[in-house]
């Protein structure tokens, strides 16, 4: 399971339960008015009846106090019934928030595990180069430039993940505050090749742009950007070079905007595929790092992805390499 789908029993606890036990509580009082409505109806209905074809020895008010008595015992058990169904449900879904809420604080952990541990490479290292530069005073010029350039690649890196990490967790827990807005998916695709094109180029990598001029969705410009630029990203550290990078599109009847992304570079092996939308997940121990990823990219689109509606899921291209499937609802 995704973690935005986790996320999506866990996220609010308080307020699902204040939700449900508001609901509950509306039920409870439909039941029992329902309940006092019958008694009410059965106990004119037997008046009635009593009085119109009943002519036995036995005192008709007393048969009449004896009716009662039994609909009064009925709506009684009636009640507790649905006292004890509505009890029983509400203490299951405690139980449930409370279970879910642990599952939470523990994936919240492992998160912060995860982000100090990727905090902690680029810092050592960048404290390792001013370190040498500070107390080594008789470094080369050409070794003390390679120091410096490698301490400035490590502070992107750095700038990178902090960026990262913070556009992730505003989709998780602010999603409410993100604006959607009528947007042209192509020139937003557009954009991103343009930022890239230098690393294109230097790749010699092949761009297949062939979303239409007029394809537009509602949806958060920061995110519909972040799922291009990740995917292409992707593409261009770890599909080799002379690749191509395909992107089209197909809009349903329903709205429904269906994509297909691949590249023709080296791919990724099955065991991983379900795996790789996982945050800082690996498909080899350094791969991210060596390629200066963040190690969040994909779980970025994940999440942007459902935040406008949607689901992605990745397979093999049937040219080798990699493919998204992905949905974005338009509206």
């Amino acid at each position: 399971m995704s973690l935005r789908s986790r996320l999506g029993l866990v996220r609010k606890p308080v307020a699902k339960i204040v939700s449900f036990e508001e609901q509950s509580f509306k039920r409870i009082l439909l039941s029992f008015s329902a309940v006092f409505a019958a008694f009410a109806v059965l106990v004119i209905a037997a008046q009635y009846c009593i009085d119109t074809f009943y002519s036995g020895e036995f005192p008709s008010y007393l048969l009449f106090f004896v009716i009662v008595a039994v609909l009064c015992v009925a709506a009684l058990i009636s009640i507790f019934i649905i006292s004890k169904y509505f009890d029983n449900g509400i203490s299951r879904l405690h139980d449930r928030i409370n279970q879910e809420r642990e599952k939470y604080r523990e994936m919240k952990q492992q998160m912060s595990n995860n982000v100090a541990h990727e905090l902690r490479t680029p810092v050592s290292s960048i404290r390792g180069y001013l370190e040498t530069l500070s107390t080594c005073s008789n470094i080369d010029p050409e070794r003390k430039k390679n120091f410096i350039d490698r301490a400035y690649l490590q502070s992107i890196r750095l700038s990178d993940l902090i960026r990262d990490i913070a556009l992730i967790t505003k989709i998780e827990e602010a999603s409410d505050q993100l604006v959607k807005e009528r947007l042209n998916v192509r020139r937003i695709a557009e954009e991103v090749f343009d930022e890239l094109r230098d690393s294109i180029i230097e790749k010699g990598d092949v761009i297949e742009n062939t979303l239409p001029a007029d394809l537009t969705l509602k949806g958060n410009q920061t995110l519909i950007y972040a799922i291009f630029r990740n995917l292409v990203e992707n593409s261009i550290k770890y599909g080799g070079k002379h690749i191509t990078i395909h992107i089209e599109c197909t809009v349903k009847r329903d709205g429904t905007c269906d994509f297909i992304y691949y590249d023709t570079g080296i791919g990724v092996h099955k065991e991983h595929r379900e795996r790789i939308f996982e945050r800082f997940y690996r498909i080899s121990e350094g791969r991210t790092r060596d390629a200066g990823g963040s190690g969040l990219g994909l779980s970025i689109v994940r999440n942007a992805i459902a935040f406008h509606g949607g689901t992605i899921s990745a397979s093999r291209h049937n040219g080798g390499g990699l493919e998204y499937n992905f949905t974005m609802k338009s509206e």
